[in-house]
């Protein structure tokens, strides 16, 4: 069953040592670091007490407007400058990791915007580590915010469950199937 998964013989060996740019390896990483972050806060704020809460909420914005930065970089440089390297797999297990990807890409967008909209639609400002940014829309019904917040939690709850199923498909690159697809989201030494 594993030699199904394994890449096709023309993308073995060196093919698949090939790293990506520093540039798409940081953003990556960045960005992976700003998602789990986020979620983080979100999950956790309401276990702290007032002078907490609220600066895990800021916390959450300001690091969700930095992730729009991070994501809209990634998108640019990747449609800008990016290599393609050689495919994972093969066939359907290809196939299968490129919807994932371009997915969660689908998904972090969608997240960030629904982020901008769960605050306006709550009536409230974003703040950017002190930064007041306040909604350049008027004033929404409270079943208008809920529906939001709601949209906003359930595709986060989305972006975790496929984030984790990538993360398990790299380990299992790497343990099981004992390429090289893990090493090329690594920093080159």
């Amino acid at each position: 069953m594993l030699d199904a998964l394994k890449p096709a013989p023309e993308q073995t060996g060196a093919n698949l040592s090939v790293h990506y740019d520093n540039t798409s390896i940081a953003l990556h990483w960045a960005t992976a670091l700003l998602v789990l972050l986020n979620f983080a806060l979100a999950e956790t704020w309401d276990f702290f007490p007032r002078p907490e809460h609220h600066l895990m909420i800021i916390g959450h914005i300001s690091f969700g407007i930095l992730l729009t930065a991070v994501i809209a970089a990634r998108i640019i440089w990747r449609w800008k400058f990016g290599r393609a390297l050689p495919a994972a797999g093969h066939g359907a297990l290809d196939l299968v990791a490129k919807a994932l990807h371009h997915i969660l890409y689908v998904l972090v967008v969608a997240e960030v915007l629904l982020g901008y909209a769960t605050r306006w639609t709550d009536n409230q400002p974003l703040n950017f580590f002190g930064l007041i940014i306040p909604s350049p829309f008027g004033h929404f019904s409270k079943a208008t915010g809920r529906l939001v917040d709601n949209i906003h939690d359930y595709n986060a709850w989305i972006i975790m469950g496929l984030v984790g199923i990538h993360a398990v498909a790299a380990i299992g690159h790497h343990f099981l199937l004992k390429d090289k697809v893990l090493r090329r989201m690594l920093p080159s030494a």
